[in-house]
């Protein structure tokens, strides 16, 4: 038998070799969403089905599980805390949940989600549910038969889905967070809108030139932290983050000339999932700790940057004699305060992307809401558009005008990526519990910012989070950075506190 060393070693080794397969088929899926001609889409189908079965052959080899069974227990990993240990123990959650889905599931799923993606593009574009539908039905389907092969226990078929996200949360225990969180934020939107204070978007609504949005979000990426040397920026139908490999980071926006806060909150945005990405160990690539912890963490670097950073009048100190002088026309005579005011207007509106912080998380409630419906079939695919309409106007009082500004919004569904969703929530409650323990840490943030000085936040988070990967689970990670369990109440301590101040509340 070989030696606990050698079997590690050799682990590290598929593992990362498999790993780099997979940066393949993401560097593929980057090209779709960013260049390639619609023409392609059928052969980038056979592309990415072809590499997800190479991928899902070697991650399920028997090796592994040899591997991993002879690794049971070896005292010589090291501590429960360490990264052999951690990256043992990640290896064995990935093998057994990938061992109980058959390839041609896996085949299949790739093959869909790629011309799925490309005819959700078209059906947005054209404002044609109908069009997508059969391309939604059929991946419900898959993603179904992927919840069977997994298996749920007593739970949720939900529950399995989720897991690939968020390791260890149940659609019980969002639901849990949720209801809670949701009377507050009912109550502070109740309060904003009931106030006499009205604020209004006309400043950012201006013209803002495409070139000068581009020239101005880059560099406030790079002045957060997003290596340009590491990364790129593009762009795409609907924002991300694509972590391609050490060294290759992508991240993709849309422009709006009339509208400034769509690409440049999403540059942020996604550069915080870029500075996570750029900060996780290198020489763990395709291992546990390379890998990012949870979606929910993910969201919270992102989160934290656009919302808790990039929405606060400190950071605009530094950035707003630099707006003034990228958008002339229309910024030449509005004072800072004004536009301050201007992007963070609390607001119903049909644009999950595109809403405010207080609004935001009502968002992601409703898709939750209605993708637990789409996986049981208590809610038929066909029928979404009339549900989504009317679950809208339960929660936002607006019926959208069209899909696109609907059911048709997010790509999420064309991707396959049910359980996702829930995500952007927690990461908002991640990144308000985060913030404040970094302002305990740090001491006050708001003088760095103003100097534009963001460094110092970003080496906190490469300590307490990035560096880390999956050594520790999301709550473990969050309660070593924080010091508390789950809660809310930063959160809407840090959204209380601001719209108080911008609405006289």
């Amino acid at each position: 038998m070989s030696s606990t060393p050698a079997l590690y070693d050799e682990l590290c080794q598929r593992l990362h070799e498999t790993a780099v397969l997979g940066s393949c088929s993401a560097l593929l899926s980057w090209d779709e969403q960013t260049g390639m001609p619609a023409g392609g889409s059928a052969h980038r189908a056979e592309q990415v089905g072809l590499i997800a079965g190479l991928i899902h052959e070697r991650a399920t080899h028997p090796r592994i599980g040899e591997i991993l069974d002879q690794l049971a227990g070896a005292a010589d990993l090291g501590e429960v805390e360490s990264i052999p240990f951690a990256n043992v123990r990640e290896s064995r959650r990935t093998y057994d949940r990938a061992k109980k889905l058959p390839r041609r599931l896996v085949e299949e799923l790739s093959r869909t989600t790629s011309l799925a993606q490309q005819a959700w593009i078209k059906a947005r574009r054209d404002n044609d549910f109908p069009g997508f539908l059969p391309w939604l039905e059929k991946m419900i389907a898959l993603k179904r038969e992927e919840a069977e092969a997994v298996g749920y226990g007593d739970g949720h078929p939900y529950d399995a889905l989720l897991d690939e996200y968020e390791p260890e949360a149940t659609a019980v225990s969002i639901q849990a967070v949720f209801g809670a969180l949701r009377p507050r934020l009912v109550d502070l939107i109740a309060r904003i809108q009931n106030s006499s204070t009205k604020l209004s978007t006309e400043i950012v609504d201006r013209h803002y030139p495409k070139a000068a949005q581009r020239v101005f979000a880059d560099a406030a990426a790079r002045s957060i932290g997003f290596s340009y040397d590491r990364g790129r920026l593009d762009e795409s139908a609907h924002p991300f983050c694509s972590g391609i490999g050490p060294g290759d980071v992508r991240l993709t926006t849309r422009f709006m000339d009339h509208h400034f806060n769509s690409a440049f909150f999403g540059v942020l945005h996604e550069a915080g999932h870029g500075i996570y990405e750029q900060g996780l160990p290198d020489d763990q690539f395709g291992l546990g700790c390379g890998t990012a912890c949870s979606l929910g963490i993910h969201e919270s670097q992102s989160r934290l940057w656009e919302n808790f950073v990039g929405r606060s009048p400190a950071f605009w100190n530094y950035f707003y004699p630099n707006a003034k002088q990228a958008f002339p026309s229309s910024l030449k005579d509005v004072p800072q305060a004004d536009f301050y005011k201007a992007i963070n207007v609390v607001e119903p509106s049909f644009i999950r992307v595109e809403a405010d912080e207080a609004t935001y998380n009502l968002h992601i409630m409703l898709r939750f809401e209605l993708e637990l419906k789409l996986i049981t079939g208590e809610l038929p695919p066909r029928d979404l558009h009339a549900v989504w309409n009317s679950t809208f106007q339960r929660d936002f009082a607006l019926t959208p005008p069209n899909d696109a500004q609907g059911c048709l919004q997010d790509i999420h569904w064309s991707a396959g990526l049910f359980g996702y969703f829930p995500t952007y929530a927690l990461g908002n409650i991640y990144a308000g519990m985060l913030f404040e323990a970094a302002g305990k840490d740090l001491g006050d943030l708001a003088p760095s910012f103003s100097k534009g000085e963001f460094l110092p936040l970003k080496n906190w988070l490469g300590e307490k989070i990035h560096q880390h990967g999956r050594r520790f689970s999301a709550a473990e990670l969050m309660k070593k950075a924080t010091g508390l369990e789950l809660t809310h109440e930063p959160l809407m301590r840090h959204l209380e506190g601001k719209y108080s101040a911008l609405y006289g509340l």
